[in-house]
């Protein structure tokens, strides 16, 4: 990579899916697939690319609890929002099968009942390839999407640099009562519920690899102690300012540098092609990152 600005930026979303466990406050999380082509492996929250489907103007009919306007407003936009919304529901459905929607009576739609456990796994499956909408589930099934009880707490850019550049606006929600997340063992591998402390922990003793805005935001919610308290917090937020970490140039090699760290305004460093990004995040919680060679670097 000669150019850092090369990569496009794309938009995306991630939700946190909270519950109540034996032992406190618990995250569902995934386990990307190792062959992924940028940090397979690493453990991380449904979420995924913002598509044109999400952003088509009919989706506010079936979304329940925030208007397009409201949500724009949420993540400073002059419009367009509610499709970041949108998307996380969508890859929450497609990667946990979680579906954030709700029927007429207000209540979380309940997918796993044995009558409807095939339909829905049709559904997720034809979501999941392209072949179906999310709203024409959502009108098959008498649906709307509970946009309103997911809460905008966390906004991260990925570095120039970087393989693959995002746009990321994270949201916490209530797991569902009446539903079972399970991987899509395609673009993720493994799931499991993780209490934040313990997660942070397996990440410092090199048992899991997590990217910083995933370990970030597990701190953000470690020192809660039930899910209806996480998402008090991030429903009274007003300010979510973007995130943007550094790649620099250090010694020959190069850094992944957060802000107010060490080092951030430093020189900007653009990485070889050798540089693994896998390892430069294992292990790490919010410090610098040892990314590898600058290119052309001796």
């Amino acid at each position: 990579m000669s150019d850092a600005t090369e990569v496009p930026l794309r938009d995306a979303a991630t939700v946190l899916i909270l519950r109540d466990g034996a032992e406190g406050l618990e995250v569902f999380m995934l386990k990307r697939n190792l062959n992924s082509d940028f940090v397979g492996g690493a453990y991380v929250f449904p979420g995924g690319a913002v598509d044109p489907e999400d952003r088509e103007a009919d989706l506010e009919a079936i979304c329940e609890g925030r208007t397009d306007a409201d949500a724009s407003a949420r993540i400073g936009v002059p419009s367009g929002g509610l499709a970041f919304w949108v998307a996380a529901i969508r890859e929450s459905f497609e990667e946990a099968g979680v579906l954030l929607a709700q029927d007429r009576s207000g209540a979380i739609v309940d997918l796993d009942a044995a009558a409807g456990l095939e339909r829905w796994a049709e559904h997720r499956a034809a979501v999941d390839g392209g072949t179906r909408r999310l709203i024409e589930v959502a009108e098959a099934e008498d649906l709307r999407l509970a946009v309103g009880g997911m809460h905008h707490f966390a906004h991260w850019i990925t570095p120039e640099g970087a393989p693959r550049r995002y746009d990321t606006h994270f949201f916490v929600t209530a797991a569902p009562a009446d539903q079972t997340p399970l991987h899509d063992d395609h673009e993720v591998i493994a799931n499991e519920w993780v209490r934040p402390a313990d997660g942070l922990a397996r990440v410092e003793a090199g048992e899991l690899t997590m990217m910083p805005p995933t370990i970030a935001s597990l701190q953000a919610i470690e020192r809660f102690a039930t899910a209806a308290e996480a998402l008090a917090a991030a429903e009274a937020i007003t300010d979510v300012p973007a995130i943007l970490p550094r790649i620099v140039a250090v010694d020959g090699h190069v850094r992944i540098v957060l802000p107010g760290e060490p080092g951030y305004d430093g020189e900007a460093g653009v990485p070889d092609a050798s540089v693994d990004w896998m390892t430069a995040v294992a292990g790490v919680r919010t410090t610098g990152l040892d990314a590898g060679p600058v290119e052309g670097a001796p």
